[in-house]
């Protein structure tokens, strides 16, 4: 076999959800060169790539008939630092939580509210990865990306990322561009985001009196374990579904039936739904199905309680749309990508 290249190679360790399918081949890239000869050797056999990292964000529903590149690059350094702001830059291959850990431990401010998210670096951008009043957006500083298509390398702005909710150029224009590794702007100075969700209230019940990144992260990494199982003990991806932006007018229908109904107004005028509260309601939460099923802590979490298909996954995921959207008139979208 071309280079070092494994046949019928199993992806259950690759994917967060633990689905037992195969790959036909598969590769693992450490840095540029092994990610360009892999490519280059591709292409020359005619093989399709397809792309993965922590396989956080991912749906497996059948066998990949493609070379699998399992990007396994590591590194993280200061690139500048003016005694302010501070510019880290971190290979994409890189866990993210063990990352974001790393920042804080060189006295570091801007990642702490995305503490213990699942995945690698170079995928956060993908989906412009957010939590707790936070996205990657909002400490972006660049990042390096190979055109598949030209196989020239590009250093991307924040503008030319086209971040969005849960979006960005790189999840539209798919299997284009491979991200290498991502920059940071952060800062040796605290500015908290507190209030989106329990953080505030997590932090008093730890009676936490100075406030300081490494407490916010601490707060969240407590908060997310009561409410996310944990990947390495039951098979899941996080949050399954995307909180929906409706229409002010659609909200008011629903809390006439529902007043407690759970909604953020946006600076456009729409409105955003707490996709969780909208599955709750319409009694999904705890719900099995054989091995598929919806956490019983957290009904925005679809899990695999062992032998699970992405099939069975994915035939749950509709069920829920089209219950929800039956109910409340509301479409939810998937955010993990589906193959």
């Amino acid at each position: 076999m071309t280079g070092n290249w494994q046949e019928q190679v199993s992806l259950k360790p690759y994917n967060t959800f633990a689905i037992d399918v195969r790959a036909r081949y598969f590769t693992q890239a450490s840095n540029d060169d092994q990610v360009r000869e892999a490519l280059a050797q591709a292409a020359a056999r005619q093989v399709p790539v397809f792309v993965i990292g922590g396989g956080s964000n991912l749906l497996l529903t059948r066998d990949i008939d493609a070379l699998v590149l399992h990007m396994a690059s590591r590194g993280r350094r200061v690139l500048s630092d003016d005694g302010a702001q501070v510019v880290v830059e971190a290979e994409a291959g890189e866990p993210w939580h063990p990352f974001v850990q790393w920042s804080l431990e060189q006295g570091l401010c801007g990642l702490e509210n995305l503490s213990l998210i699942p995945g690698t670096v170079g995928a956060a951008p993908m989906q412009n990865v957010g939590a707790y009043g936070v996205e990657i957006k909002d400490v972006f500083a660049g990042l390096t990306a190979l055109d598949r298509q030209s196989g020239e390398l590009r250093d991307f702005s924040l503008a030319e990322c086209a971040f969005g909710y849960r979006d960005s150029l790189f999840k539209r224009e798919p299997g284009r561009w491979l991200i290498l590794r991502v920059r940071f702007a952060l800062s040796r100075s605290l500015l908290p985001h507190l209030d989106y969700g329990p953080v505030r209230q997590r932090l008093v019940e730890q009676g936490v009196e100075q406030v300081t990144a490494k407490a916010i992260s601490a707060a969240i990494c407590s908060i997310r374990r009561e409410k996310l199982p944990d990947p390495a003990e039951l098979g899941n991806a996080g949050s399954f579904f995307k909180n929906p932006v409706v229409p002010a007018a659609l909200v008011e229908q629903i809390r006439a039936g529902f007043p407690q109904v759970v909604a953020y107004p946006q600076a456009d005028g729409l409105v955003k739904l707490a996709a969780g509260w909208l599955i709750e309601q319409a009694g999904w939460k705890g719900f099995r199905e054989g091995d598929a099923g919806v956490h019983r802590l957290q009904s925005l979490v679809l899990v695999n309680y062992g032998q699970a298909s992405g099939v069975q996954l994915h035939t749950l995921a509709q069920r829920i749309q089209a219950d929800v959207l039956a109910r409340f008139g509301v479409s939810l979208e998937m955010e993990p990508n589906l193959y």
